[in-house]
Order: structure tokens, then C-alpha cells, then sequence
């Protein structure tokens, strides 16, 4: 019987760099009130956002992409040709294929790096960094450079009282590589399948072909999400997720310097804080409040924030948790770089 050669990876990985894109133009709650008879008060006791950023016609997916990560490979410390695999994570590419993955890998300069696009909602980048982290241990790739972005202001309703407010448009990166010590927990994820119309894009596209179609005009497809099913899902649930991955990575609540969720909403963030009963220590991202919820990006931006800000520092150990549409959910522990 003929054998099959195996390859063998790193003993560890960790993440090296950590990059980030916020588009220019910065949106007040003032400008998206009136289209949905709301105030500002309203906004931030529903969500805790004050503003959010929306990208201009230019701060394309692959521009947002491709800025974040060059700053993610600057800070690693990582030439481009070092990368092996591209792994793009978001629901904004509207482009069914090809994947924006290859268009970013090319213009980064990569050396015909593996490129692929995930669509995990918001979970996207707690999958993408499992992914990477296991590419690297497993052999198949050096160097995995995970980008979450999305343009949701496209696919956005702005007469949506539900969810126009919500919304936002950005890019985060991380570079995952080889370590001598283990800087990437064992994820726990998975999926809810049976809540699958909680959050989701509307329409059908075959429902809008050949029709106007602007951004925000409730023509293009948008999202639509049952706002309080979500909430008493992602603040109990989610916590139980949480836990699970530090008992997976063999550390408890004590041991934790940061605690990175998704930034869907300010008033989860609060929920789960208090489920896992987190130590007043432990800095909470809550970069919601300035940026609005950037689904797949969400985690990477929080996290660049911490640590431009001071909240993080290298070697502190974080607690990530995404969760979204479909419903998809993925946790890990990380060392910060």
C-alpha cells in the first residue's frame, strides 16, 4: 500500500500584527434620525452607538482590505511574499465570485498566495484566525494574513428603524504566524441553523434584478434582524460560548486581561460582561460606541483600538466571542501581540 507524505507545521501559532481601516466620513447620529423618527437618545440607550462610519464611493472592500493589512504586515514585521494564504471574511464582496481574497492578495504583492472569502456574518473572523491557526500548525501555510471587512452601509435600509442605525463599514487584519508557545486557543464554534431568518439579507437578488438600485434606497437588497430574539440569544448564549473557550484553553475569567466581542451592541457587551461575571480588571472593548457594528471587521477594529489607546498590551491574554446571521458563533483565547 502506497503511503501519503504528511507535513508538519509549526508547534504553535500566534497572532504577530494587528492592522486597521476606518473610512473617512464619520456619521453622527443626527444625520440618520429623522428617516426613522428616532433621536439621538434613543440610539444610544437601544445600542450605545454614538456614530458610526460609512465608507465613500472610493473605500472600496478591497481598498478598506488592503490598508488594514498592510498595516497588519508592517507591525508583524512580515514581507508580502512571506504570505501563504489570504482568508477574507465578510458579506459585502458583492461580487459572487471571484473572491476579493485574490484581488487583495495581488495587490499586496503576495507570491500567488492561497486566497479565499468566508461568509460567516459576523463570526467571520473568529473563523478566519481558527483557520489560520490551524494552516500554520498543520503545515500548509507559513504565514496566514485574516482580514474581516465589510461595506454594510450598501446593503443598508435607511427607513429601517430596526436597523439603519446600527450598521457601519471597516476593515481590520491580523497576521497569524509560527510560535514557540501557544498564542491561539482551541476555538469553539458552530451554529443555530433553526434561527436562521433572526438576521438576514431580505430580499432574494433574483428579486431585484433589472430594477433602480442606490444604497439605503430599500430597492437593494438589505438586512433586516428581529432585534430582541438577537439580544436574549447573543447575552446568555454566548457567555455559556465564552466560557467554553476558556475552559478549552485551560484558563479561567482570572487570567484574562481583555475581553473582545463582537461589537454588536453595547447593551449584549454589557449582558455577557455580567454572565461570565468578568473582574472589574478585565478592560471591555467597546469600540461600538465611535465606529457602529462592522460585522466580520468588528473584532479586529476593537482590538487595534485597545491597543492605539493603551487598554492593550502585548502579551496580555484576550477572550474573543463573534456572533451573527445564520446564527454563526466562534470564540477563542488569544495572546495579543
Amino acid at each position: 500500500m502506497t503511503s501519503i507524505a504528511g507535513s508538519a507545521g509549526a508547534p504553535h501559532a500566534s497572532i504577530l500584527g494587528v492592522g486597521a481601516y476606518r473610512p473617512s466620513r464619520v456619521i453622527p447620529n443626527s444625520e440618520v434620525v429623522d428617516a426613522i423618527e428616532s433621536s439621538d437618545e434613543w440610539i444610544q440607550q437601544r445600542s450605545g452607538i454614538k456614530q458610526r462610519r460609512w465608507a465613500a464611493p472610493d473605500e472600496t472592500v478591497q481598498l478598506m482590505s488592503v490598508a488594514a493589512s498592510r498595516e497588519a504586515l508592517e507591525r508583524a514585521g512580515i514581507q508580502p511574499e512571506q504570505v501563504d494564504c489570504v482568508i477574507v471574511a465578510t458579506v459585502t464582496h458583492l461580487l459572487q465570485t471571484p473572491a476579493v481574497a485574490t484581488a487583495v492578495a495581488h495587490e499586496l504583492g503576495t507570491q500567488n498566495a492561497a486566497a479565499f472569502d468566508i461568509s460567516a456574518a459576523c463570526a467571520g473572523f473568529c473563523h478566519g484566525v481558527s483557520l489560520a491557526a490551524d494552516m500554520v500548525k498543520g503545515g500548509s501555510a507559513g504565514h496566514v494574513l485574516v482580514i474581516g471587512v465589510e461595506r454594510l452601509s450598501d446593503i443598508t435600509d435607511l427607513y429601517d428603524r430596526g436597523t439603519a442605525f446600527i450598521f457601519a463599514d471597516g476593515a481590520g487584519a491580523v497576521v497569524v504566524g509560527p510560535s514557540e508557545t501557544p498564542g491561539i486557543g482551541p476555538v469553539v464554534w458552530g451554529s443555530d441553523g433553526e434561527q436562521f431568518d433572526l438576521i438576514r439579507q431580505k430580499e432574494d437578488w433574483r428579486d431585484v434584478v433589472g430594477t433602480p438600485t442606490a444604497p439605503g434606497s430599500g430597492v437593494m437588497p438589505h438586512l433586516v434582524m428581529q432585534g430582541n430574539p438577537v439580544f436574549r440569544w447573543a447575552s446568555f448564549a454566548m457567555a455559556k460560548v465564552g466560557q467554553q473557550a476558556l475552559d478549552r484553553a485551560g484558563i479561567s475569567v482570572d487570567d484574562l486581561d481583555l475581553f473582545v466581542p463582537h461589537q454588536a451592541n453595547m447593551r449584549i457587551i454589557d449582558a455577557m460582561a455580567r454572565s461570565m461575571k468578568l473582574p472589574e480588571r478585565v478592560k471591555i472593548a467597546r469600540d461600538i460606541a465611535e465606529q457602529g457594528n462592522t460585522s466580520a471587521a468588528s473584532i479586529p477594529l476593537a482590538l487595534h483600538r485597545m491597543m492605539e489607546e493603551g487598554d492593550a498590551r502585548s502579551g496580555d491574554v484576550a477572550l474573543l466571542i463573534a456572533f451573527g446571521a445564520g446564527l454563526a458563533y466562534a470564540a477563542q483565547v488569544v495572546t495579543v501581540p
